[in-house]
Order: structure tokens, then C-alpha cells, then sequence
């Protein structure tokens, strides 16, 4: 194991099976072909470090898989993204997490899931060694794994904070419950969070998304993005108030859209942007994600993002 690395992308582990879009979906006992299905990753702590390390950034990933060929597998493919996987523990007796995604052309992606191992994922198994000497410390699916709903790892994030490491949530809503008490315990602990606004919408109730950030920011967040699919996003922040639109792009599948645009924001921040800069950075991966069916496979290196925003503007309106 690495003694330290840029970022810690600690969270929900998957492996993806998706296909093609398809036309339409399949009636009962229909078989609809499609060109093609692959096996990826999943997850936004595995897709976020394949990110980060595509732009060139030291990153290790915590989080928990299953004894079996999923696990296998995912542990395999970051390892071979360059990403260092000794954070992840194999636990005996459980399933790796799994996702079916049905891309329709026009519409949204639809998943089916399952969580696996991720609901036994715990602060005890996110290596000190490297939480201590992070830059950036992201916590990926978060309201997913119960095990991370406990006082011991908003103590975690308190004393990370302290220590002068930056912390990034985002969530994952697989059921429907009282997620608020919850996220009050952490937001307090939280520099940047960066819900979509369908999650806003579930969590807070509330329809406006700049109502939804005001709402995290009064509970304790720093700082709030609010991301809006095909709309682009909102951020709600530290001296910053504005509305980011959204980089052309020629959509194949959305799988991954959300991470990348985490990992391109983290960028930002260990490169010393400003908010503005963080969204813009975010954008132009969440852009990139789209070209391809798969989770992380279009997404930009440095150099290919870096010429993709100097030919592109990104419309960026201050809010009051």
C-alpha cells in the first residue's frame, strides 16, 4: 500500500453490465437486439478514481466488494486504470454490488441493482495512512451504506477537516426513507456537496433547486452543487452564487455522467481554481462520460480536457 495518494475516492463499488441503446424496451417475452453489452465498472467511488487517474492524479480507492467474480473483476480493472486498490476489502459470503443499465435512445438510462457488499462498507475500513495524507477526501454513494451512518465517521470527517483535507459528498438514493437526520449529522463536516437535483428534490422535498442548496447550506454544507442532468448545474457557495449551462456533446449514455463531473470538480480544486474554474473542469467531463455507453471510458484525459474547454465556452450566469 501507497502511503499517501492526491485523493481518497472512498464509497459504493459496482460492476455494470450495459447495453446499446435499444429503440424501445422489450415487451413481455420480447427479445430486442441491441449492438452491443459489456461488462464495466460501476460506482462513484470506482468511476471517480479511474477519472481522477486519467487526468493524472495519485488516488486510492476504499470501499467493500464481494468473494466472487464481480469483486474480481472490479479490483482487476482499477488496478490496471493505475489506481491503487488496497483500500478495498473482499468481505466472504456477500455479492460484489451489481447493476443491469437499459439505455432507450431519447431517454434516460434505467437501472436495475443491487447493493451488496456496500451496506457492510464501515470507517474502520478506510486506511488511515492515506485519509490522514489526503489533499481530497470524496465520499462516493453516500445514504447508500449504512455502515458510514454512525457518529465514528463524522468524527472521521471532523478530524480529516481539522488536518486541513478537503471533503467532497455526493449521494446515491436506493431506497426511499428520512435521509435528513442523517445528513444533518454530516453536512457540518462537508466542504463541497454535490447532490443532483432529483436527490435534492427526495432529501429535502423541495422542488426549486436553489431552494434545495440554501437548504443543505443552512444545515451546514460550505459549499453545494447542485447538478441539473442536461441543465447543467447551480453552485451555492463560499462568496459564489451561479448557474453553470452545459458543454456540447454528442450523448450515447449518461451511466457515469455524475462522477465524472465530481472527479473533473476535484480536479479543479487540487489545481487551485476557483469555484467557477471547479464547475467548469466538472462540466467538461461529465461531457466527455456521455460519448460512451460505459461509466469511464469517454472520459477526457488532461490534455484532451484542456483543449475541449479552450475551443468551448461553458455559459456561467451569477445568481443573487
Amino acid at each position: 500500500m501507497a502511503d499517501r495518494h492526491d485523493v481518497v475516492s472512498a464509497g459504493i463499488l459496482f460492476a455494470d453490465i450495459a447495453c446499446e441503446p435499444i429503440e424501445r424496451l422489450p415487451l413481455a417475452g420480447e427479445l430486442i437486439a441491441t449492438g452491443r453489452i459489456q461488462l464495466g465498472l460501476g460506482g462513484c467511488a470506482a468511476n471517480v478514481a479511474v477519472d481522477l487517474k486519467k487526468l493524472g492524479i495519485s488516488v486510492g480507492v476504499t470501499g467493500c466488494v464481494g468473494d466472487d467474480f464481480f469483486g474480481q473483476f472490479i479490483e482487476q480493472v482499477l488496478a490496471r486504470e493505475g489506481v491503487d486498490t488496497k483500500g478495498i476489502r473482499a468481505v466472504p459470503g456477500m455479492n460484489t454490488a451489481a447493476t443491469m443499465i437499459v439505455n432507450v435512445k431519447g431517454e434516460d438510462r434505467r437501472f436495475i441493482s443491487t447493493a451488496g457488499a456496500n451496506v457492510v462498507f464501515k470507517a474502520e475500513d478506510i486506511p488511515q495512512v492515506w485519509s490522514n495524507s489526503a489533499r481530497v477526501f470524496y465520499v462516493g454513494g453516500y445514504l447508500m451504506m449504512p455502515g458510514l451512518e454512525t457518529d465514528e465517521f463524522v468524527n472521521l470527517l471532523r478530524d480529516l477537516r481539522a488536518k486541513g483535507v478537503i471533503v467532497v459528498v455526493d449521494v446515491v438514493l436506493m431506497e426511499r426513507r428520512d435521509f435528513w437526520p442523517i445528513l444533518t449529522k454530516v453536512l457540518p463536516e462537508v466542504d463541497y456537496f454535490l447532490p443532483n437535483d432529483d436527490e435534492g428534490k427526495i432529501i429535502t422535498g423541495i422542488d426549486d433547486p436553489m431552494e434545495q442548496a440554501r437548504r443543505f447550506r443552512d444545515a451546514g454544507a460550505r459549499n453545494v452543487v447542485i447538478t441539473l442532468g442536461e441543465k447543467g448545474c447551480l453552485f451555492y457557495g463560499d462568496g459564489a452564487k451561479f448557474s453553470a449551462g452545459v458543454y456540447p456533446t454528442t450523448f450515447v449514455g449518461g451511466a457515469g455522467a455524475g462522477d465524472a463531473f465530481d472527479a473533473g470538480f476535484i480536479a479543479g480544486l487540487l489545481w487551485g481554481e476557483g469555484p467557477e474554474g471547479c464547475v467548469r473542469w466538472g462540466s467538461a467531463l461529465g461531457a466527455s462520460c456521455v460519448r460512451a455507453i460505459g461509466t469511464t471510458e469517454g472520459v477526457f484525459t488532461r490534455q484532451e480536457a484542456l483543449a475541449f474547454m479552450a475551443s468551448h465556452t461553458l455559459p456561467i450566469v451569477s445568481l443573487k
